[in-house]
């Protein structure tokens, strides 16, 4: 597989993956990704997206400012 970006050749790796919702973080580390040996871009499997989606929304509710988790312990 290839980078989007720079067209560099994509290793199974983990990352960490991050997201804002407004005023709130969420972190999940250990994300099985795509991570670009050029650029060091990550990208996410289609099931692994839809994983990450379903975390997001249970915490979405639930956290006051940050939450970082490990995504295989939310996953497994």
């Amino acid at each position: 597989m290839r980078c989007v970006f720079c067209k560099g050749t994509l290793e199974d790796k983990t990352s960490v993956f991050t997201i804002e919702l407004g005023e709130r973080i969420v972190v999940v580390r250990n994300v099985p990704s795509h991570v670009c040996s050029q650029c060091g871009e990550a990208s996410f499997s289609d099931n692994v997206y839809r994983e990450l989606e379903k975390l997001v929304d249970q915490l979405r509710n639930t956290i006051t400012e940050v939450a970082i988790v490990n995504y295989l312990d939310k996953i497994a």
